[in-house]
C-alpha cells in the first residue's frame, strides 16, 4: 500500500491509474476478486472485497473509486450467458468497466445487434479489458427497452475529456461505440441485471452471491469512502509531531482542546460510518446465503444508509483538512488530494446523501422508493 500511495500524485498528473498500481494489485490478486471459482477466479464474498476496496483507497482515493467499478462490472459479467462468462473471465483476472447511462442505441442484425453511442464518466476505461455499457432498444411497435451490452474496450474508443478538479486519477473519460457488433450472447437485460436475476441464469448462481448490482456498488462505494477517510486521518496523524498553530502561542498542536475534540469527531465519523455499512453487507448476506433477494424497501434502505456513510467519511475528511493548516493546500500534500476526490464522489448521483435518504425516507414512512435503480 505504501506504494501505491506514492503513486496518488501521478494518477492525479496522468489522469488514469498507473501501470505500475495497475501491476500489484493484479499481482495481489485483487482483479480475480469477483471472479467465480470455475475461471480461476477467487469469488470473494460482499465484505471481504468491500474490506480490500476500503484499503486501496485509504492509499489512493482515485484507484479505491475506480475499484468499486471494476468489481461492480465484473458481478454483472456473471449475470450473462456461460459463453459469454468465458470471453470475460477465462484469464482469471479482469477489469471490467460500467456505463450505467443508457446513452447508447441498439439496431438489430443477424446474429446480435449493432451498437453506437457515447458513455461520459466511464471510470477507469483506460484500463478496463471490457465495458458493460447501458443502450436501448427500439421495437418495431416504437416501445423502447433497456439492455446492458458487454463490449471488449478494444473495439471502443476514448475521448480524453476528463479534465476535473476532483477524482482526476480516475479516468473517467468518455468511451464511444461507433455501429459496433455485440453477439446476442453479450446482451442482458437492464433491469434483471440491476436485481441480478437475468431470466434463466444461465450462470447457475452461485450461493452467497446474489447481492444485485446497486446495492453491491454502493456497499463498495461506502468502503471506499471510510477507507479514504481513515487514510485522510493516518495521513493528519503523521503530520502531527512538531506541528504548532502559526500565529499563536500553541507549539503542539495536538494539545489543543479544539482539535482534539474534533480529531475525536472526525474518528467517530468514520466508525459510526463502518458500522452502518456493516449493517448493510450483514443483510446482503444474509439475503444472498438464503437465495432471496432484498425487498424494495430494504434496497431503499440500502441506498441511504451506505450514502449517509459517504457522506460522514466526507464530513471526516472536511474536519481533517480544516486543522491541517495553510501548507496542506500543497499538491505534495496528500491530504488536500484526499480532500477534493471526496468531495467529487459524493457528487455522484448514485452516491449524493439527499436523492439516497430520500428513498430511504420514502419507504420509512410507507411510500415506494420513487426509483427502480435499486
Amino acid at each position: 500500500m505504501p506504494v501505491i500511495r506514492e503513486h496518488g500524485i501521478e494518477a492525479e498528473r496522468q489522469g488514469r491509474v498507473p501501470r505500475e498500481t495497475l501491476r500489484r494489485l493484479d499481482r495481489a490478486g485483487v482483479f480475480r476478486m469477483a471472479v467465480p471459482e470455475r475461471f480461476g477466479g477467487l469469488d470473494l464474498s460482499l465484505e471481504r472485497q468491500a474490506e480490500v476496496v476500503g484499503r486501496i483507497a485509504g492509499a489512493c482515493p482515485a484507484t479505491g473509486w475506480n475499484m468499486t467499478v471494476w468489481l461492480t462490472g465484473a458481478l454483472i459479467a456473471g449475470l450473462y450467458p456461460d459463453k459469454a462468462q468465458k470471453e470475460v473471465f477465462d484469464g482469471g483476472s479482469v477489469r471490467v468497466s460500467l456505463g450505467f447511462a443508457t446513452t447508447g442505441r441498439l439496431t438489430p442484425v443477424e446474429g446480435g445487434y449493432r451498437l453506437s453511442g457515447r458513455w461520459g464518466y466511464n471510470s477507469g476505461c483506460h484500463a478496463a479489458d471490457w465495458d458493460v455499457l447501458g443502450a436501448v432498444l427500439e421495437r418495431p411497435d416504437g416501445t423502447e427497452e433497456e439492455f446492458f451490452a458487454l463490449v471488449p474496450l478494444t473495439e471502443l474508443s476514448i475521448v480524453d475529456d476528463w479534465d476535473v478538479s476532483a477524482g482526476s486519477g480516475t479516468g473517467s473519460a468518455t468511451t464511444v461505440a461507433e455501429d459496433v457488433f455485440v453477439p446476442a450472447h453479450r446482451l442482458i437485460g437492464y433491469d434483471a441485471s440491476l436485481t441480478g436475476e437475468t431470466g434463466e441464469r444461465w450462470n447457475a448462481q452461485v450461493p452467497g452471491r446474489g447481492y444485485g448490482a446497486v446495492a453491491f456498488i454502493m456497499s463498495l462505494y461506502a468502503s471506499m469512502a471510510l477507507g479514504l477517510a481513515r487514510g485522510a486521518l493516518e495521513l493528519f496523524f503523521e503530520r502531527l509531531p512538531g506541528r504548532g498553530i502559526t500565529y499563536t502561542d500553541w507549539d503542539d498542536q495536538r494539545r489543543h482542546p479544539l482539535v482534539q475534540q474534533q480529531v475525536a469527531a472526525a474518528a467517530n465519523r468514520i466508525e459510526a460510518g463502518a458500522a452502518l455499512t456493516d449493517r448493510v453487507i450483514a443483510l446482503l448476506q444474509e439475503r444472498a446465503d438464503a437465495g432471496e433477494r432484498p425487498t424494495d424497501a430494504e434496497k431503499a434502505q440500502v441506498r441511504g444508509r451506505t450514502a449517509f456513510a459517504g457522506d460522514l467519511a466526507k464530513e471526516a475528511v472536511q474536519l481533517l483538512y480544516s486543522l491541517s493548516g495553510a501548507s496542506v493546500l500543497k499538491r505534495s500534500v496528500p491530504i488536500q488530494r484526499y480532500h477534493r476526490d471526496i468531495l467529487g464522489f459524493t457528487q455522484h448521483a448514485l452516491a449524493h446523501p439527499l436523492p439516497n435518504l430520500e428513498m430511504q425516507g420514502r419507504v420509512l414512512m410507507g411510500l415506494a422508493p420513487g426509483s427502480y435503480i435499486l
